[in-house]
């Protein structure tokens, strides 16, 4: 008997299973269609046209349902495969799990000294101050401006 061990070979074998009964159910909806298909066709010629379609319709209704349930088949034959195959491709994939050990090298203390020492050098200060500015008034923006003026006339002539 299969022993199945992890969860990952249960879904593999449920999915082979599946897709072999479809491909199964296919292989026997084939086969069936071939024999109907290859049974002898006896025409039947009456004068009469009543009788001509009682006569006719009753094998014809025959023919027609093996032909829905040879049909219906073949749709869950191929339903079946499809399932199959996509839950094999779907399947988990398998954990490897490697542990790799690495070894950190032992900073040396003069090492950490300069590293402390250059930590303390790249601070930034944590507050920063900003003075106000004075606020001008209207005559002393007044006064400001004219001596600008003044001088650029004096410079044009």
């Amino acid at each position: 008997m299969l022993k199945l061990k992890t969860f990952r070979d249960k879904i593999a074998l449920s999915g082979i299973t599946v897709l072999f009964l479809g491909v199964g159910l296919l292989i026997f909806t084939f086969f069936t269609a071939f024999g109907f298909l290859s049974e002898s066709l006896s025409l039947i010629t009456y004068r009469d046209l009543a009788s001509f379609f009682g006569e006719a319709l009753a094998p014809l209704i025959a023919a027609c349902i093996r032909i829905m349930y040879i049909g219906i088949m073949g749709w869950i034959g191929s339903i079946l495969t499809i399932r199959g195959i996509t839950i094999i491709n779907n399947l988990p994939a398998v954990e490897q799990r490697k542990i790799v050990v690495t070894s950190k090298p032992k900073p040396k203390p003069q090492q950490k000294e300069i590293e402390k020492g250059q930590i303390k050098e790249k601070r930034e200060p944590e507050a920063v101050v900003v003075l106000p500015e004075p606020i001008s008034t209207p005559q002393t923006q007044q006064t400001s401006q004219q001596p600008s003026v003044t001088s650029s006339t004096q410079q044009q002539s």
